[in-house]
């Protein structure tokens, strides 16, 4: 009974995430277009350089994969702030559910979401600039891009709680965690052109890894930071990381409503 209202959060919680492709396209088609304009405009800085054909490709596939981070800082990090905002998060806490469900349901939603916008600049991408598409192995494609997806909404579950603990300041964190991650992570570049210690410790943020494992899969390792298995173990490990202190955060921010009567830490 209780993994069936665990799966039945699930769904309730995806669905209205799915339903917005269809119901809300606007807003997607709107997102798409913003983010064809920025990468438009690196894929002209490099041609106007004579920078490797590769380097159009790097442009095209870290904008589409930026829209997964996009999604999980605002979508995932800030969803529970907006709860409370609007009143619905008193409803989660008294509902007789598993509030992981709620999380799960969230990412599910926010991953099937966001692909549609990500395949829709990484396809317009490669049309208007011709820009070479390589697949060298296609297993470890698909493997470490479903690794970095697992990694990247664990962060999301995680932000989900730890920004409401944060109060009002959320607004700032989630701002902050915006354009440095685009350049540090090697969205748009070879990471390892940041020099193997600050790309190590770009490496903290799991968009990192999956950017530049998802890269090698697809140009060869020539262009990564350490060799693909090791990357993807890494973002095994994140993912394993990051979704287990998204239920501490949560289990923190449950404690908190319903013993001491707030939802912000004490320093605050």
């Amino acid at each position: 009974m209780k993994k069936e209202v665990f799966w039945r959060v699930v769904v309730a919680r995806a669905y209205p995430r799915v339903m917005s492709i269809v119901r809300a396209a606007r807003w997607t088609i709107g997102g798409t277009i913003v983010s064809l304009f920025y990468m438009a405009a690196l894929v002209l800085i490099y041609k106007s350089i004579n920078a490797p054909p590769e380097y159009y490709s790097f442009a095209i596939l870290g904008s589409s994969l930026l829209s997964y981070w996009d999604n999980v800082v605002w979508n995932m990090g800030m969803q529970l702030y907006w709860d409370k905002e609007d009143g619905l998060l008193e409803l989660y806490m008294i509902a007789p559910m598993n509030r992981m469900a709620l999380l799960t349901g969230m990412a599910l939603g926010g991953m099937t979401m966001t692909s549609v916008r990500a395949i829709m600049i990484f396809i317009v991408g490669v049309l208007l600039f011709k820009a070479p598409v390589v697949v060298q192995n296609p297993f470890h494609l698909t493997f470490a891009f479903f690794l970095a997806l697992v990694a990247l909404y664990g962060v999301g579950m995680a932000f989900a709680s730890l920004f409401l603990m944060w109060g009002r300041q959320v607004w700032a964190v989630a701002d902050i965690l915006m354009e440095p991650v685009y350049t540090i992570s090697g969205s748009y570049f070879p990471v390892k052109s940041l020099g193997h210690s600050l790309a190590f410790v770009a490496s903290i943020i799991p968009l990192t890894f999956g950017l530049d494992a998802v890269r090698q899969a697809m140009f060869g390792s020539a262009w990564g930071l350490l060799p693909l298995p090791y990357e993807e173990l890494f973002l095994a490990v994140y993912g394993v990381f990051y979704i287990l202190l998204a239920r501490y955060a949560l289990r923190k921010m449950e404690y908190l409503a319903k013993v001491e009567g707030k939802l912000t830490l004490r320093w605050q």
